[in-house]
């Protein structure tokens, strides 16, 4: 993605001859990158966690909101893991491209697919642990 853009700045400024769908480029590998890199995010405790009433709650407390946090994003993600997927099949089915490039879609409704999917798996291993009373791994 950086070589993209690097190739993208020096055509357009340098050469004064700007790359045709850069941009279309770039925003399909970001978007391609932030989701399949969810999972990783998500093993190693990399995600954002506020622990203001841990004391407060106790063992037990933290131990039910560790499992509800999980038990809905586990819900949330199977949601959107389920119209990824019909936008993917979709973009397959009807061949929707992006505007400029025309490149096909359905490989980056399929990257958020196998990401959020992966996550969800991610998630419902640390659930288990969680009950088998295991630490997850990113406490």
């Amino acid at each position: 993605m950086v070589g993209v853009i690097t190739a993208g700045v020096i055509m357009r400024y340098v050469v004064g001859n700007p790359l045709l769908g850069v941009n279309e480029i770039v925003q399909m590998i970001a978007v391609a990158l932030a989701m399949l890199a969810l999972p990783y995010a998500t093993s190693s405790g990399a995600h954002v966690a506020v622990d203001l009433l841990d004391k407060a709650l106790g063992r037990w407390g933290r131990l039910f909101g560790d499992l509800l946090s999980r038990a809905l994003s586990i819900t949330a993600l199977v949601i959107l893991c389920g119209r990824a997927w019909s936008k993917a099949a979709e973009a397959l089915e009807f061949g929707d491209v992006t505007n400029m490039l025309e490149l096909p879609l359905w490989p980056i409704y399929g990257a958020v697919f196998a990401g959020m999917g992966l996550c969800v798996l991610v998630f419902a291993v640390q659930f288990v642990a969680l009950l088998l009373g295991w630490s997850p791994g990113n406490d």
